[in-house]
C-alpha cells in the first residue's frame, strides 16, 4: 500500500507541476550509485547474497524543492534495489517516498509538518540529521514550531517519531529549547572589542511504545535479582550551551545531563543509569594563525528511541567526535568514533601560516575511556608548499596513531593498532585545461592486516574529464593471509587493491564509471563509523542538480 501512495503522489507532481511550477520555484538533484559485484575470496569479497547470486545492487534518491504562495515543499524519492546500505552482509529492496515537508512562516512563527532535521545546541542533546551512505537518516516526521519572541530570543518546540527507512519507529520523541543572541562593546566605539553572547537551553524526552517496554522487560527478567531494575517509560535530557565571542577568541561550552533509562552495555546487557556529556572548544584566529582547542567528557550517555536499538539504529543524538577528520585513504583508516558509554578526550589543532606560499598544520588527538585506558591517540602534521603562480602545490607530513581495535571494532584480544604514515600530495597544472595530482603514502604497522603502500594518479583534462587510477598493496602479504583466512599457494605475494575511475563533470551534471577492489574496514563520516565489507566489481555513479 505504501508504494502505491508513494507512486500516486509522484504521478500527481507529474501530472500538475506544469500550470502550477511556472508560478513558483523548483530546484533539486538526483543521486545514484550501482555496483556490479564481482566475487573475489582473495579478498574476502564473498558469501553474501550480492556476491553470490544478485550480481548487482542500486541506491538512489531524488530531492525536489518548491517554493510558492510564500511556502515550501520538499519531497524525496528513496530507491533501494540489492543494496547492502541497511546491513552489508545482506540485501535490501523497497522503494517510495522517504522524506517530505511543507514549511511555511507566517510573521514570527516558522511552522514545518511532516519530516524534519534539526538538532540543540551541538547535538548533543539531539540531532536529527542525515549522512546516507552510512544508512543514517534519523529524520524525525511529525510537527516543528519555531517563534520569535523577540529580535534576539526565539523558542522551539516539536514532536515526532523517528524515520527508519520507510516505516517510523514507535517512540515519541519531543523537544523544546530556547535561543538568544546578545551584544556588546568594550572600550572605543570605533577600536574597542565587540562581545557576542550566545545562549540556549533545552530539553528532549522520549516515550518508549508499549511493543518496546515489552522487549526491555523481557530481557531484564532473565538477570539475576541483584541486575534487575524497573525500566521508565520517559526519560529526558537536559541541556545549557552558550557561544562567546570575543575580538579573536570563540568560545563553546556545553552540558547535557540525561535522567535514569535502560542503556545498553557493550555485551548487551541493559542496567539503569543516568548519563551527562560535558563538551568545549576554544578557539583563537589571526592573521597567518588559528588555534583550536576541545575537551570532551560522556559518561554514559546512549540516547537512542530504545536500548532495544544498536549501532547506528535509532539514534536521537550526536556526540561531536573528537579525533580529526582525515581525508586520504590510509590516514583515515583508523578513525575513532565516539564512546557514548565512556569517553574522556582532548584535542588540538593549530594552523600557521608563513606567507602566501607556505603553511604548516599540527593536530593533536588524546582519548581515553573513564578509567583512563587507552583509547586513541594521532599526532597529524601537515605542510603545504605553493609553486610560483600557483603552478604546482605540494602538501605533506606524517601521522602517527594508536588505535584500541578491540573497543572500536569490538575484536576482543587484537593489540592495539600502532602506525607511521608519511604522505604527499603533489598537485602540477600544465596549462588552465590540463593538470595532474598524485598521492603517495605509506602505513607502516606490525598489528591488523600489517603495512599498506598507496599511489594515486589523477589526470584532469578538458573542461570536463578527470581520470584516477589507484593501487594499495599489502606489505605483509602473509599476515594479510592470516588475518582474512585465507590459504593460498604463495603466502609472499602481494595482494593489490586497484582502482580506475572516469569522471565526467559537465555544469551541474556529475558521471563516474570506475572499476574497485577495496579492502575491508571502518569508514567513517563526521565521527559515525560503520563497518564496510571488502567491495570488488564496477561501479557507477551519477549526480545531478537543477
Amino acid at each position: 500500500m505504501r508504494n502505491v501512495y508513494s507512486t500516486f503522489i509522484i504521478a500527481i507532481i507529474i501530472a500538475y507541476s506544469t500550470p502550477i511550477l511556472a508560478q513558483g520555484t523548483l530546484s533539486g538533484n538526483l543521486q545514484t550509485r550501482t555496483n556490479f559485484y564481482q566475487r573475489d575470496t582473495l579478498i574476502g569479497a564473498s558469501n553474501t547474497p550480492q556476491y553470490d547470486n544478485q550480481l548487482s545492487g542500486s541506491d538512489a534518491w531524488l530531492d525536489l524543492n518548491y517554493s510558492n504562495w510564500g511556502t515550501n515543499f520538499k519531497i524525496r524519492f528513496d530507491l533501494f534495489n540489492n543494496s547492502n546500505l541497511r546491513n552489508p552482509q545482506a540485501s535490501y529492496s523497497d522503494q517510495g517516498i522517504g522524506f517530505w515537508q511543507v514549511r511555511k512562516k507566517i510573521q514570527k512563527l516558522d511552522m514545518t509538518v511532516g519530516y524534519f532535521y534539526d538538532q540543540i545546541g551541538s547535538g548533543a542533546a539531539f540531532r536529527a540529521y542525515e549522512a546516507r551512505l552510512l544508512a543514517i537518516d534519523n529524520a524525525l516526521m511529525g510537527v516543528r514550531l519555531n517563534y520569535d519572541l523577540t529580535e534576539n530570543i526565539s523558542i522551539k518546540g516539536f514532536t515526532g517519531r523517528q524515520r527508519n527507512f520507510f516505516d517510523l519507529y514507535n517512540p515519541i520523541i519531543k523537544g523544546l529549547s530556547t535561543e538568544g543572541f546578545f551584544s556588546t562593546k568594550i572600550g572605543d566605539e570605533e577600536t574597542g572589542t565587540s562581545i557576542n553572547l550566545s545562549p540556549g537551553i533545552g530539553v528532549v524526552n522520549r516515550t518508549i511504545d508499549d511493543e518496546s517496554m515489552q522487549r526491555i522487560v523481557s530481557n531484564i527478567s532473565t538477570y539475576s535479582p541483584a541486575d534487575t531494575f524497573t525500566p521508565k517509560f520517559n526519560n529526558y535530557a537536559f541541556t545549557a550551551y552558550n557561544t562567546l565571542t570575543a575580538g579573536r577568541f570563540t568560545w563553546y561550552v556545553e552540558g547535557v545531563y540525561k535522567t535514569k533509562e535502560a542503556i545498553s552495555l557493550l555485551d548487551g546487557q541493559l542496567v539503569n543509569r543516568a548519563g551527562n556529556v560535558l563538551y568545549t572548544s576554544l578557539g583563537y584566529a589571526q592573521k597567518g594563525l588559528g588555534i583550536t582547542l576541545q575537551a570532551k567528557r560522556a559518561e554514559n550517555f546512549q540516547m537512542r528511541t530504545s536500548p532495544n536499538e544498536t549501532l547506528t539504529r535509532g539514534l536521537i543524538n550526536f556526540i561531536p567526535p573528537m579525533a580529526r577528520q582525515n581525508t586520504y585513504r590510509l590516514n583515515a583508516r583508523y578513525n575513532a568514533a565516539t564512546q557514548e558509554l565512556g569517553e574522556l578526550a582532548f584535542q588540538a589543532d593549530i594552523l600557521f601560516k608563513v606567507n602566501k606560499k607556505l603553511s604548516f598544520l599540527v593536530n593533536g588527538s588524546f582519548i581515553n575511556n573513564l578509567n583512563n585506558e587507552l583509547l586513541y591517540r594521532e599526532v597529524y602534521t601537515e605542510a603545504t608548499i605553493k609553486g610560483p603562480k600557483r603552478k604546482w602545490k605540494l602538501l605533506t607530513g606524517v601521522q602517527l596513531q594508536s588505535y584500541n581495535q578491540d573497543v572500536y571494532e569490538q575484536k576482543p584480544g587484537v593489540p592495539t593498532v600502532q602506525t607511521i604514515i608519511p604522505y604527499a600530495d603533489f598537485l602540477y597544472k600544465f596549462n588552465r585545461k590540463v593538470a595532474l595530482r598524485t598521492e603517495l603514502q605509506y602505513m607502516n604497522t606490525e598489528q591488523d592486516f600489517g603495512s599498506f603502500a598507496f599511489g594515486l594518479a589523477e589526470l584532469t583534462f578538458g573542461k570536463h574529464w578527470t581520470i584516477t587510477v589507484v593501487d594499495m598493496v599489502t606489505m605483509n602479504p602473509s599476515q594479510y593471509y592470516k588475518k582474512v583466512g585465507r590459504t593460498v599457494e604463495n603466502p609472499d605475494k602481494p595482494v593489490h587493491f586497484y582502482s580506475a575511475e572516469v569522471i565526467y563533470n559537465n555544469k551541474a551534471n556529475r558521471i563516474g564509471l570506475g572499476y574497485i577492489r577495496q579492502v575491508e574496514g571502518i569508514v567513517c563520516t563526521g565521527g559515525i563509523c560503520r563497518y564496510e565489507p571488502a567491495f570488488s566489481g564496477v561501479r557507477l555513479t551519477a549526480n545531478t542538480r537543477f
